[in-house]
C-alpha cells in the first residue's frame, strides 16, 4: 500500500479511495488507517493522500501542517479542500 503512495508525483494528490481501488479493495478506511501509520513520512509522501471529497483530512502532525506541505508543492487548497487544476 505504501508503495502506491510513494508513486504519487510531487504536486499531485490521490484519494484514499483511489489507493484502495488500485489495491482492488473497498476497505477505504483500512487504507486510510494504514497510510496514517506510515513510518517514513519524509520518504513516503502520505500528505499527498486526501479524502474522497478532496478535503485535506487528518495528518499525524496536524491538518495545518498537511495543508502547508501541500501548498508548498503548489497544490491549490481553498476552504480545506484541494482544488483541481
Amino acid at each position: 500500500m505504501l508503495q502506491e503512495v510513494a508513486k504519487i508525483p510531487y504536486g499531485e494528490v490521490r484519494t484514499y479511495k483511489q489507493i484502495a481501488q488500485i489495491l482492488n479493495t473497498k476497505a477505504y478506511r483500512a487504507v486510510g488507517t494504514a497510510i496514517g501509520k506510515n513510518p517514513l513520512p519524509i520518504i513516503i509522501p502520505c500528505h499527498r493522500v486526501v479524502k474522497s471529497d478532496l478535503s485535506v483530512g487528518e495528518f499525524l502532525r496536524g491538518t495545518e501542517m498537511k495543508t502547508g506541505m501541500l501548498k508548498n508543492e503548489a497544490v491549490r487548497i481553498l476552504d480545506g479542500k484541494v482544488k483541481k487544476k
